[in-house]
């Protein structure tokens, strides 16, 4: 059960303590971290792990000096996570549909309403939410499945999957790796994970406010 307990742990905190993990898998944590974004991407029950702060501290991680991640190598196992973990998002929602959303399992992770969140994101945003969608934490894990529901052409969908995978992965791990590379934050790596943590947060905060004063305001 303690096995168990710390595999769980790992991978649902990995971006806090990636650094760590580097120290003891070495050229393995590309593999972790391959498997934590397609597992984010690709399972539509797990749209709590980390992804933007994962990218983040990757990159910063990567900038610390004698560390075996590589930058380029980074963006290059993340893309491929992703246009692999949405492909499989895509076939999930087209074969099983909404009986998964309203299964009892399914149900304790992924509601409803996180699911008319992102269709209503796709009618507002048109063919731009699958990029945005990149960038929003629940909504990218759900918009795969969702966009399959709506009968959303595959290889559209991918198509913009793949500029979006792109744009998500030149922004997030360089910008790490840039902040990385400063010494103050070589010396507060700690305090930047937090910093990363609540800034990847922001987005979801202020969906919920929004929607918490529209209910207001229609009460």
């Amino acid at each position: 059960m303690n096995a168990i307990s710390t595999v769980i742990n790992v991978f649902l905190h990995l971006d806090k303590y990636l650094d760590q993990w580097v120290n003891v898998l070495g050229p393995w944590t590309y593999v972790l971290i391959f498997a934590v974004i397609f597992i984010e991407t690709g399972s539509v029950v797990f749209p709590f792990l980390p992804g933007d702060s994962l990218l983040f501290a990757a990159g910063a991680v990567a900038a610390l000096p004698k560390n075996v991640l590589n930058p380029v190598l980074l963006i290059v196992i993340v893309w491929i996570a992703v246009i692999l973990g949405d492909s499989l998002n895509f076939y999930i929602g087209k074969k099983v549909g909404l009986p998964l959303i309203h299964s009892k399992f399914v149900g304790r992770f992924v509601t409803q309403k996180n699911l008319d969140d992102t269709n209503k994101f796709f009618e507002k945003y048109g063919i731009f939410a699958v990029i945005l969608a990149r960038f929003m934490p629940i909504i990218r894990t759900l918009s795969p499945f969702a966009a399959a529901l709506a009968n959303y052409p595959y290889k559209k969908f991918m198509m913009l999957d793949m500029i979006a995978a792109t744009l998500w992965t030149l922004i997030c791990i360089p910008a790490g790796y840039f902040f990385g590379r400063i010494p103050f934050i070589q010396d507060h790596f700690s305090l930047v994970i937090f910093g990363i943590l609540f800034i990847s947060v922001i987005p979801a905060i202020v969906t919920g406010l929004k929607s918490y004063l529209t209910k207001k305001k229609h009460a």
